[in-house]
């Protein structure tokens, strides 16, 4: 077993984070936001994903209800940072799923197969 590396650590979590927050900034700016260009930018969605991956990570742990209660968490925290309706929050956080999920296969096309969208749930 290798020794555990801090530096590769810290480097994976924010690739895998910047990764969470474009999936957020794509679903944001073009999918569900496309009328309000400019309002949104790369940065709240990455600050979205991180607080979205807190959150998911501390209630996925409560039995037999955690998965659903981080899920609410995650679009709550959606609803919280992003103009809308909780119906906007939810449409935003399937979108980002779905970008989410086409930028890994494409990163896995190139060759690149540990990395996950953090703050993304599912993926």
């Amino acid at each position: 077993m290798a020794p555990f590396d801090p530096v590769s650590g810290l480097v994976a979590f924010a690739v895998n984070l910047l990764i969470g927050g474009a999936a957020l900034y794509v679903a944001a700016r073009y999918v569900v936001f496309r009328d309000r260009p400019g309002a949104l930018n790369y940065e709240h969605a990455v600050v979205t994903a991180l607080l979205g991956a807190v959150v998911w990570a501390a209630r996925s742990v409560v039995p037999v209800v955690g998965v659903l209660l981080a899920l609410v968490g995650w679009i709550a925290v959606i609803h919280w940072r992003y103009p809308g309706d909780w119906l906007d929050a939810g449409k935003l956080g399937l979108a980002a799923w779905a970008a989410a999920v086409v930028i890994l296969a494409v990163l896995e096309l190139l060759g690149v197969r540990t990395l996950t969208a953090l703050g993304v749930p599912g993926t």
